[in-house]
């Protein structure tokens, strides 16, 4: 039945982000209890009046419901109608208690004010001129948004991204759309080609039209990248454009042509076993522009002549384990001779095999010869670990680098190269293509450059297997270590890691007379897993080894989908070791004080990279904003912007890459089939420092042993630097 109705809007039950549809409560005169409505309702506020057109219909499980068709927002006009609208989040500068405050002094007339007379707001308590800017802007902002929010909805686009579509465009933001929804995709963090072919669609655009074709190949070459891949060949992309996008081969060949006149993609011929026809490799030109770029400053490097003054290495040697109190293994005199020798070398090995030793005595020698020592790694949490291990400052290599937001660029570059004449990287698996490119253009000729990593680990979250391709390429010196000192051979981690790299089963057996840190425990069930590892993170690891369940314990799995996956796990570890009940609903994410989270993409302006763990601090109602704490560092993030972190009670193995943990929890099962690998298992298990628990079942543990074919990346790289 057809039914147009008034009332009170009282709670947001659920958001859907991507679409919009939502389930809310609404209080409406004449029915006693509140009246559940469901829709594509955008930018609404609880305490806003919604005047609504609508069926209702019995829902088997939640019983009536009124399926709203159409709405639209008429101001409050009682005292705690509007005191609720003001104070529901509407308005960045008022929460519930200073809408209380302005409500109590103006009554009725309060959207009146601040509609008109603004400046009377300071004869509210605790409201002076800088809240006042701030509520104007919003009020301002949010009048505009309207307008646009009611282009948008009629678009399938959700309120979040609405906003943040106004905050890119303003004023320009329906010509925009209009003109070229497809720009969208380009421009805004979140919003991909699917929204942005729906609202296409919407506009009546066609689906072979060139417009689309061109942003298309686009998404699928960035979809390609995200999958780890630096180019695509030719026929291979022609064919994967095919079905994604549903359009003729002819079509998607004069997109080509288009974007690449217009720089976009590069097309370049490449011979390569993969290739069979016509040996065409697609580029996006980010990634063509990295990939030539590293092969290029490092032949430069190699070319350049070494500037070291002649000195007694094996009286250097004698020297520096005098220094450090060791004595070098033969491996490792072998790699510090050779970091005195090359201009360029990598140092490739396991957990274990004294890496960091080799390090620190070059680090020493370099330093006693005077020379300036740099060094970097990927993430935050390597870069520490790399300080406290070294005794000697480590960066991330975006900080070494110095990002300008005013620029938008790296202050560090060929024209202004670091000031260095040793820098030593470490972790180097985990750097991609791109960064890789931007670090070398900033590395002065004359130094010597040291990458230290585990080839055998996952390959970068970017595109691109960088470190693995410079060591196949066979024109870097590389020392491979294997040699597992004794005190490292007594841990089973380091045991185990090694096994399993060697395609070996794990040591599992449990010795009960002594803590061990290596721990499997075979459940079939994915349900009984969940509970297991819940029990394990809440009660029995923190009992046991005294370790904190939130900064101590890190929960990783192969995938994102299931129950022991990393949606679910967050969910349920959140529900466990958070009580708090201070919580702030984003569609389908809940964030609470205390909860661990995760930056998902680089944010140059806020200092914060893709794959940083912090805890929530603070959410302020009022001012809509949450506070993150990174190791010391206090980040605050604007509500419109939380699209940019996730929980992080359980984070995938690949975005685990160069952090090490007190405990690791994983589930290793046979739901995640597709992704069972040797250096996914063999990643996640070294990432534990003091204790590895794995869940789940031998048969899992076998498939991903036996699995070493590692997924195929498409890159260039290893050939350029073999061409002479």
């Amino acid at each position: 039945m057809h039914i147009e109705i008034q009332g009170q809007l009282e709670k947001i039950s659920y958001i859907n982000e991507e679409n919009g549809y939502t389930i809310a409560k609404m209080k409406v005169k004449g029915h006693r209890e509140l009246i559940t409505i469901t829709g594509n309702l955008l930018s609404v506020t609880p305490g806003e009046i919604l005047k609504l057109n609508g069926i209702w219909y019995n829902h088997p499980k939640y019983g009536e419901q009124i399926k709203v068709t159409a709405y639209e927002s008429v101001i409050p006009a009682t005292v705690k109608g509007i005191e609720r609208y003001l104070g529901s989040g509407l308005i960045k500068g008022i929460g519930p208690i200073m809408a209380k405050r302005i409500v109590t002094k103006f009554g009725v007339e309060t959207l009146d004010v601040i509609e008109n007379s603004i400046l009377r707001l300071k004869e509210a308590d605790g409201i002076g001129d800088k809240r006042i800017e701030m509520i104007q802007k919003a009020w301002a902002e949010q009048k505009e948004i309207k307008e646009v929010m009611l282009f948008l909805q009629g678009h399938g686009v959700s309120s979040s991204y609405a906003t943040k579509i106004f905050k890119q465009y303003g004023q320009k933001t329906i010509k925009i759309v209009k003109e070229n929804p497809y720009q969208l995709a380009t421009d805004i963090f979140g919003i991909g080609f699917i929204t942005a072919d729906k609202i296409a669609e919407n506009l009546g655009i066609a689906k072979d039209s060139q417009i689309r074709a061109e942003a298309g190949v686009l998404y699928v070459l960035q979809q390609l990248s995200n999958e780890g891949h630096v180019y695509y060949p030719y026929e291979l992309l022609v064919e994967e454009c095919k079905k994604v996008l549903n359009l003729e081969r002819d079509i998607i060949v004069r997109a080509f042509g288009k974007i690449a006149l217009e720089r976009k993609i590069v097309i370049e011929d490449i011979n390569e076993e993969e290739i069979e026809k016509n040996n065409k490799a697609v580029y996006l030109t980010e990634f063509y522009v990295s990939e030539v770029g590293i092969s290029d400053s490092l032949k430069k490097l190699l070319n350049t002549k070494k500037m070291l003054r002649l000195f007694d290495i094996e009286k250097a040697l004698e020297w520096v384990q005098k220094e450090l109190g060791i004595i070098l293994a033969e491996n490792q005199i072998k790699a510090v001779k050779e970091s005195i020798r090359q201009k360029v070398m990598v140092i490739t090995g396991g957990p274990g095999t004294g890496k960091t030793t080799i390090i620190n005595s070059i680090i020493k020698i370099y330093k006693r010869l005077g020379q300036r020592v740099l060094l970097a790694a990927p993430t935050g949490r390597a870069s520490k670990r790399m300080t406290e291990a070294t005794g000697h400052e480590a960066k991330t290599i975006h900080r070494l680098l110095g990002f300008s937001p005013v620029e938008g660029r790296f202050k560090r570059n060929e024209q202004n190269p670091l000031e260095a004449d040793l820098i030593v990287i470490d972790e180097t698996s985990m750097v991609d293509t791109i960064l890789m490119y931007h670090f070398l253009k900033a590395v002065p000729i004359t130094a010597t450059l040291i990458l230290v990593g585990d080839a055998d680990q996952l390959p970068s979250v970017g595109a691109g297997n960088v470190l693995k391709d410079i060591i196949e390429s066979g024109v870097i010196h590389t020392v491979k270590l294997h040699e597992i000192f004794r005190q490292s051979g007594e841990s089973l981690i380091i045991t185990n890691a090694h096994k399993v790299n060697n395609g070996e089963m794990p040591i599992l057996t449990h010795n009960k007379d002594r803590i061990q840190d290596f721990y499997f425990f075979q459940i079939e069930e994915p349900e009984k897993i969940l509970e297991r590892i819940i029990s394990l993170c809440k009660e029995k690891i923190p009992e046991k080894f005294k370790f904190d369940p939130v900064k101590d314990i890190q929960v990783l799995t192969a995938m994102h989908k299931g129950i022991i996956g990393t949606s679910n796990l967050n969910i349920e570890l959140q529900k466990a070791l958070n009580p708090s009940t201070d919580e702030l609903v984003r569609g389908s994410k809940v964030f609470k004080p205390g909860d661990k989270v995760m930056q998902i993409i680089n944010n140059y302006d806020k200092d914060v990279y893709n794959g940083d763990i912090g805890v929530i601090t603070r959410i302020d109602k009022e001012e809509q904003e949450i506070t993150v704490d990174y190791d010391g560092k206090s980040v605050i993030y604007d509500y419109k912007d939380l699209d940019e972190i996730v929980l992080a009670y359980c984070i995938s193995v690949h975005k685990s890459q160069g952090s090490e943990y007190l405990a690791v929890v994983m589930p290793v099962h046979t739901q995640h089939y597709m992704l069972l690998q040797r250096n996914l298992l063999y990643t996640g298990i070294t990432r534990g420092k003091r204790l590895v628990v794995l869940i789940g079942t031998k048969k899992a543990l076998a498939i991903a042993i036996r699995n070493n074919k590692p997924q195929k990346r498409y890159t260039y790289l290893k050939n350029r630097l073999m061409k002479p």
